[in-house]
């Protein structure tokens, strides 16, 4: 447990202080979702009714940005190898460092997320569901996009590589998310979706850093 502190507590700090990757997600976050106003015109009942598919495509493609860097720079300077070689499993630290991209990039994108919600038009008794939602759903972005960023590590034109690869399996994530905003707004009980969005996270969680981990040993042989 120590040894996955320590590499979850090093992955922060070398994140934090160089600020501008973590600054990236959130301002393409904010400039993306302030866009669709322009865009589809500035009435509110029609605003109203995207707004949860706005936010969570805004939350998805701000967390991709991120994405291809998980790896690469461990890969770079041989940090991988000594992860490798260290007597934390692997798959541990393939976790520790998908728990850090969520921290850097997945928490902000929630606490953001109401006040995009507002800005869009959003009724306010759905707010704390979109949060929900994308509380179960942004660590399972970041899971999954920890087995893309193994999977193209070292590989040419890798963010394109990862984007195409990942993409279409963040599609279920992001038709429960949204769907469980849209059920309080059309009066209906969103936990089917929630609870959906709980599986994925579940199933997630255990698989995605072994499927990341086999990725990064087939990489590195």
């Amino acid at each position: 447990m120590s040894a996955f502190l320590a590499l979850l507590s090093r992955d922060l700090r070398l994140a934090l202080r160089s600020g501008g990757d973590v600054a990236a997600v959130l301002a393409f976050f904010v400039i993306t979702v302030v866009l669709f106003p322009l865009g589809v015109g500035p009435e509110l009942a029609l605003l109203g009714r995207i707004a949860a598919g706005v936010v969570w495509v805004a939350a998805l493609l701000a967390t991709l940005l991120a994405l291809d860097r998980l790896f690469a720079q461990d890969y770079e300077d041989g940090s991988l190898d000594l992860l490798m070689l260290s007597p934390l499993p692997l798959e541990a630290a393939v976790l520790a460092k998908a728990l850090a991209h969520w921290l850097l990039t997945g928490l902000p994108l929630i606490l953001l997320s109401p006040l995009m919600a507002a800005m869009l038009g959003l009724q306010a008794a759905s707010w704390p569901v979109l949060a929900l939602s994308l509380l179960l759903g942004t660590p399972c972005l970041s899971l999954i996009g920890a087995v893309g960023s193994a999977l193209t590590l070292g590989a040419r034109r890798g963010g394109a590589l990862l984007a195409l690869l990942i993409l279409p399996l963040f599609v279920p994530v992001l038709i429960f998310g949204a769907a469980a905003v849209e059920a309080v707004a059309t009066g209906l009980t969103a936990r089917p979706h929630l609870l959906l969005l709980g599986g994925c996270l579940a199933a997630a969680l255990p698989l995605a850093p072994i499927a990341a981990a086999a990725a990064l040993r087939q990489a590195q042989s």
